[in-house]
């Protein structure tokens, strides 16, 4: 085989038309020595770097290794006719983009689409005046040109596409990790002090929820517990409400308070967690339970999600009108005291679980909540939770809420 002859850059003489891109190359497979020098010529004055090939097979040596913009080839060739030839650069996934002028003295319908069919671009008479021969140039030039560009976006989109994909699963793990990590300062379930079954039910909309709760142990006297609601969705309502999660705890309101009456509770969540720039709040229930008389203290600043389901009396919603957090700094907040029997249930709801509505836009509803608890009455307090669930997303039509869910029960056991 012998080697591509690659033939100067000369003057664009033979035409007032002149190339696009001057640096373009072409490929010419031609087995007739005179044939092929001519055409070399007339591409060199036009301004082209010309390589040259004497048959197929030569010319799919050079194809492969220089990445030719444009291939001009004979139809007949021995060894490898240019039809063939054609066949063999569609098949290699490095020459998609190169355009193929096929050349011949052919100009019947059904040879010219056995060409098309074959892999051919256009065909360039073997006559063709050299007006002709830079138009048909010129036209496989721009259509290489373009689908290279096309080719190179679509690489570029692909490492894009890598690069977000690589970025989305980083940020889908390092919200993840938060969310376990939020996850891990809820209160276990189970038993927080003696006398008191805890059970609860959490399904955030997202990954990161911004609905949470707490239940802890005060001292050996005082059990205190809270929900709380951040408006808006994802991060950022996120990390609020764990920052309002961490100043609830126990430990701090001690040190800071002295105690965990609701009502101060309250007074100094509303102080030091104002309405924000864009306008997010909380809503916030607090309560105190005080095991040796069993009393119940609670305060709310705009949440209406607690529900108390007694052993022989009608269930009842302990909330009254108020406000949110942030809204008014030097707002104060008033408790409600009650006293708890034995098997009494308490209800810490958040609203995504009740405004879960049906596909005709209708909210499932506080009452029809307060339905599921009451006919779960004697069944344990997880199965009763868990009923509520199912309800809801009976009524939802879906698994996914679009607001967070929550629903924590207590059952006073002594």
């Amino acid at each position: 085989m012998n080697s591509p002859i690659t033939t100067g850059v000369g003057q664009a003489a033979d035409s007032p038309v002149q190339p696009q891109t001057p640096q373009s190359t072409i490929l010419l497979v031609e087995d007739d020595l005179v044939t092929r020098a001519a055409m070399a010529a007339r591409l060199t004055r036009l301004g082209y770097r010309v390589l040259e090939a004497e048959n197929g097979q030569a010319g799919l040596a050079v194809a492969g290794r220089e990445r030719p913009d444009l291939l001009i080839v004979d139809w007949m060739m021995p060894e490898m006719d240019g039809p063939t030839f054609c066949e063999a650069v569609r098949r290699d996934p490095l020459l998609k983009s190169s355009q193929i002028l096929l050349m011949t003295s052919h100009d019947k319908p059904a040879q010219i689409a056995e060409g098309l069919i074959r892999g051919a671009d256009d065909f360039l008479s073997k006559s063709a005046s050299k007006q002709e021969l830079t138009a048909r140039v010129l036209s496989g030039l721009r259509t290489s040109r373009l689908v290279r560009e096309l080719e190179t976006a679509g690489k570029n989109l692909e490492s894009s596409m890598s690069l977000l994909q690589a970025n989305q699963a980083e940020m889908e793990a390092d919200l993840q990790s938060a969310a376990d990590f939020v996850r891990s300062m809820l209160p276990a379930q189970g038993s927080p002090v003696q006398g008191v079954s805890l059970a609860w039910e959490y399904q955030p909309a997202l990954t990161l929820g911004g609905d949470l709760f707490g239940v802890m142990a005060i001292d050996a006297e005082r059990l205190g517990l809270y929900i709380l609601d951040a408006s808006g969705h994802g991060v950022s309502a996120a990390l609020r409400s764990a920052s309002l999660m961490t100043f609830l705890r126990a430990e701090n309101m001690l040190q800071l308070i002295g105690s965990y009456d609701p009502e101060r509770v309250l007074f100094e969540a509303n102080r030091r967690f104002p309405l924000s720039a864009e306008g997010d709040y909380f809503t916030l229930w607090v309560g105190q339970f005080h095991l040796p008389t069993r009393t119940l203290s609670y305060a709310s600043a705009g949440h209406h999600g607690v529900l108390l389901s007694p052993a022989e009396r009608p269930c009842r919603w302990l909330t009254r009108p108020s406000s949110p957090l942030g809204f008014d700094p030097g707002a104060t907040y008033s408790s409600d005291h009650i006293t708890l029997a034995v098997a009494d249930r308490l209800f810490l709801l958040s609203d995504g679980i009740y405004e879960a509505s049906s596909p005709t836009g209708e909210p499932w509803g506080r009452w029809r909540f307060q339905q599921a608890i009451e006919t779960q009455r004697q069944s344990s307090l997880p199965t009763s939770i868990s009923h509520c669930f199912t309800e809801a997303r009976r009524w939802h039509e879906q698994c996914d809420f679009f607001d967070d869910a929550a629903v924590v029960g207590l059952e006073f056991t002594v």
